[in-house]
């Protein structure tokens, strides 16, 4: 099992909710952590809090939808740590508005580069460090990204592409001793929500859920994700509903999407 004791990390979207949490976490267990994303002061408050709790911190500000800002980054995590040992991409946004209600088609654009492309560009670069520490990618993703959920379209493509794309690379590094770990929650309360872009492309700045008692907290879901990454495994479901419709899925499709429905509040 791992321990990630000295373990050097680099995390995206770090300056809230689950990543913010995640670097919590691992630096209780005297990790030693890069924290990125763009808000710099958010990032400085994550990193003050890490510290406090025995771990090593690190900011980067990068805006992880740019390559070139995704180079930067793991360069400047590996000066400051020495190498790499675990990446955490995390960085993303979501989406609430049915399809045909949608009025700003630059959402499935943005929220492709958000939640997809940066976790291309941050691994591309980061995998040479990876191979030479055989570390560990983990891999932010959603239930979402194993079916469809309505007023998600452009979210659960994102996160389609995002599964494909580890699942992928998994097969290609079994030689290269780089595991690959792709998590895989289901509703987290986190400001996520609130940034999740509206049918016009704007910011909705309110619960679309109201209710978040079916919800877990960021804590929990970082929790469960770090037992995950601790015993290799390939993919971490959280919920017991999660991991039925993982096997149902297949012969009750039907009844799969009765259920997203009813989720999202769509009838």
């Amino acid at each position: 099992m791992l321990t990630f004791a000295q373990k050097r990390v680099l995390i995206t979207g770090a300056s809230s909710g689950i990543g913010a949490e995640l670097a919590r976490q691992l630096a209780a267990e005297k990790a030693r952590v890069v924290l990125a994303a763009r808000r710099a002061d958010r990032l400085d408050e994550v990193a003050k809090e890490c510290r406090a709790l025995g771990g090593e911190a690190h900011v980067v500000t990068a805006d992880v939808t740019q390559e070139a800002d995704c180079k930067r980054m793991v360069e400047q995590t590996v000066a400051a740590l020495g190498g790499l040992d675990l990446l955490i991409v995390n960085a993303g946004n979501s989406m609430w508005a049915l399809f045909e209600d949608i009025t700003d088609l630059s959402i499935f654009r943005k929220l492709m580069e958000t939640n997809y492309l940066s976790a291309v560009y941050t691994t591309y670069y980061a995998l040479p460090h990876l191979k030479a520490s055989k570390g560990r990618i983990v891999a932010m993703s959603s239930l979402t990204g194993k079916t469809g959920v309505p007023t998600r379209t452009a979210y659960s493509a994102s996160k389609h592409a995002m599964n494909g794309f580890f699942d992928s690379l998994r097969a290609e590094l079994w030689k290269s001793g780089v595991t690959v770990t792709v998590v895989c929650p289901n509703f987290v309360k986190t400001e996520i929500r609130e940034r999740a872009f509206a049918a016009d492309g704007k910011p909705l700045r309110e619960n679309p859920l109201g209710d978040e008692r079916d919800s877990m907290t960021a804590e929990e879901c970082a929790r469960i994700t770090l037992a995950g990454v601790r015993r290799g495994k390939r993919e971490v479901i959280m919920t017991a509903a999660g991991k039925i419709g993982k096997y149902l899925k297949p012969f009750a499709p039907g009844l799969i999407d009765a259920i997203a429905r009813k989720k999202t509040k769509v009838t």
